[in-house]
This record gives C-alpha cells, structure tokens and sequence, in this order.
C-alpha cells in the first residue's frame, strides 16, 4: 500500500524529523514493515550514514596525525600534547554553536530560526578545524624543533620558535578567520553555522591555544617534550621528517 503524505514543516526541521520517526516505529504494521520515502527520510538516513563512521573517521585522523608528527618530531609527547589541546578549540566552537544556533541567543542578529544542531555539522567542524589546528601547530613546533636542535635550551627555544612563528600564524588565521566569517552571511543555517563555527574555532586556536596555551605547556614539561623510547628514536633518525639541517651549537669550553 502506498501512502502520500505531506508536512507544512521544513524538510531538515526537527518536526519533520520526530514525524518521520513516529511513522518509522508504528507498531500497528503487522504481517509487513513501514517503508518511508522523502526528502526527510533521505536527509535523515544520510545523517546516520555519516554518525555510523565518525568514530572511525576520528579515529583515522587522530592516529595519522600523530604517525606524522612523530616523524616530524621524533617526540612521543608532542603529538599527544598536539592532539589533546587541539580539543580545546574544537569543543570551544562546538559550544559556542549550540549557544548561538540552538539557544538562539543570536538568531536575530544572524537571521535564522533557532533549532537542534544538524548531525553532520560537527564531523565537518572537527575535520576542517582538526587540519587547520595542525597547521598551525606545525608551523610553531617546527621552528621551536629547530632552535632546540642547534641549542639544546628548551626554555630558549620555545620562546624563539614563538616569535619567529607567531605573526605567521596569526596573519594566516586572520585571513581564515575573514573567510569563514563571510558563510555567516549566508542565508543556508547550515552553511551559516559551519562558517560562524570554523571563525570561532579559528580564532581561539590562533589567539589562545597555540600563543599562550602551547608555549605555556611546552614550558612546564621542559625536556621531555622531546622523549621517546629508544626504539623509536631509532626508527624516527632513520625515517623521520624532521632534518632541518640545522647544527647543533658545539658546547663552549669552560676555560
């Protein structure tokens, strides 16, 4: 038998969806199985497509990510200290999205209809702002690596990697930070949230994170930064990607 149905609520609407829902899981069927078409059921059924492999794609980039900066490092910690606080800018948008898009607290000024957060927007914001956060974090890392290297001072050479790093990461984010902005403009609440969230993201992660939050971490645990197991010290002087050709400071005799 074949039903057609329509709804005055928008597809993507969250009263579309808890009618979808409830149509899905009439009990009443026997003998047979309710089988839902639509633009609803297609938008809902990808969004749950999406949700199944998010572990699995957060997983994979989390695992890459630190593989390669191992490499570039040599550094066990460094890639974990790379990956945790780069969780600090993306939860930071996360909740600034549900304050400004499912609080409304903003909806006037950004002209959209407070409502729940779309599934899919959060796996694209952790994607996107995952690359850019190590962008950002390879930039400094690598010149910090590299006055540790022909130094050996820690303390020195996160504050050296700092000031030669800083007004890059700071002009790249702020040109990033412009172009999102400018999906804030969009009238798509979808395509107006993930610009608004990519900014903010952005913007902590080049202000807070990688200027205070980096600098101050690497400071506090000193010359472990750079430890690893001999093991894979070995493996990272024989496959590593960070030779920088830099040599290292002969150490000054002490007359």
């Amino acid at each position: 038998v074949l039903i057609q149905a329509t709804s005055n609520s928008q597809v993507s609407s969250d009263e579309a969806r808890s009618v979808l829902s409830a149509i899905r899981s009439d009990a009443g069927v026997t003998g047979g199985s309710v089988r839902v078409g639509g633009e609803t059921a297609i938008d809902v059924d990808v969004i749950k497509s999406i949700l199944d492999r998010t572990p699995l794609a957060i997983g994979f980039v989390v695992v890459l990510t630190y593989v390669v900066l191992f490499f570039l490092t040599g550094s066990v910690i460094l890639p974990l200290k790379a990956v945790v606080l780069n969780m600090l800018s993306i939860g930071a948008s996360f909740g600034a999205l549900v304050w400004i898009f499912q609080q409304g607290h903003l909806s006037n000024l950004l002209a959209f209809t407070p409502q729940s957060i779309d599934p899919s927007i959060p796996v694209i914001l952790f994607s996107i702002v995952f690359g850019l956060s190590m962008d950002y974090e390879v930039l400094l890392v690598s010149r910090i690596h590299e006055e540790y290297v022909r130094t050996g001072d820690n303390t020195a050479a996160v504050a050296s990697g700092l000031e030669r790093s800083g007004r890059l990461i700071t002009g790249a984010a702020a040109i990033m930070f412009t172009v999102f902005m400018a999906f804030g403009l969009a009238e798509v609440v979808i395509i107006k949230a993930i610009g608004i969230g990519l900014a903010i993201a952005v913007a902590i992660d080049a202000t807070l994170v990688r200027a205070l939050v980096v600098p101050a971490v690497m400071r506090l645990l000193g010359d472990f930064n750079w430890w690893a197991p001999h093991p894979l010290r070995w493996l990272h002087q024989r496959a590593g990607l960070g030779d920088y050709g830099v040599i290292p400071e002969p150490e000054q005799q002490v007359a």
